[in-house]
């Protein structure tokens, strides 16, 4: 894909209007940099049209409540399965599930989805826990108050991730960029006294 198509323009569209009063956990960044970050990331990886434009759509669905029918009718049933396959069921029965069901439940998701979810998983994944040790090394201990869980279960979350995203992408470059971005979370989190 070029830099620009008239669905990613689209998707891009979508998404701003969405997440537009969302803010990313502990800070005031605009939630909309963490999807463009992972759309971006996929096209330098020169993945196809619909999995950077599922990279923008990810969350739509799970945080902002976007109809999948809408995504579908406007982008497409590869990216509505796509974006399908990493949307997490936050609630059952008007309830808030647990976080470590919901994460459970996401993973064992991941190890029946397309490569295609995978793939946009291990970009989404990766902008995250970039971004998380960024905000540790910055801010230190405080940035888990802006979570549900701290660095144990977090930790445990990326490892498990990153080793179906390495069973399921094998020598493909986003898992050893993941891997990599996974060790060096894992480090920063010792250095700062949160392992």
């Amino acid at each position: 894909m070029t830099a620009y198509s008239a669905r990613y323009e689209a998707a891009l569209i979508l998404a701003a209007k969405a997440h537009r009063t969302q803010v990313r956990k502990g800070g005031d960044v605009p939630y909309i940099v963490h999807p463009v970050h992972v759309s971006t990331i996929l096209l330098r990886h020169g993945c196809s049209e619909d999995e950077i434009v599922a990279g923008l759509l990810h969350d739509v669905v799970e945080d902002q409540d976007v109809p999948l029918q809408e995504i579908e009718a406007e982008f497409g049933p590869s990216v509505a399965e796509i974006v399908a396959a990493l949307t997490e069921r936050k609630k059952a029965a008007g309830a808030k599930r647990p976080w470590e069901e919901r994460k459970r439940e996401s993973l064992d998701q991941l190890h029946q989805a397309s490569i295609q979810a995978v793939t946009v998983k291990a970009a989404d994944a990766l902008h995250s826990a970039r971004s998380l040790a960024h905000d540790l090394e910055r801010d230190g201990a405080v940035i888990w108050r802006n979570f549900s869980r701290g660095p144990g279960p977090t930790l445990w979350y990326y490892r498990s991730l990153g080793a179906i995203v390495r069973e399921r992408l094998r020598h493909h470059p986003l898992a050893g960029e993941l891997a990599e971005a996974i060790q060096h979370l894992e480090q920063v989190m010792t250095t700062t006294g949160n392992n």
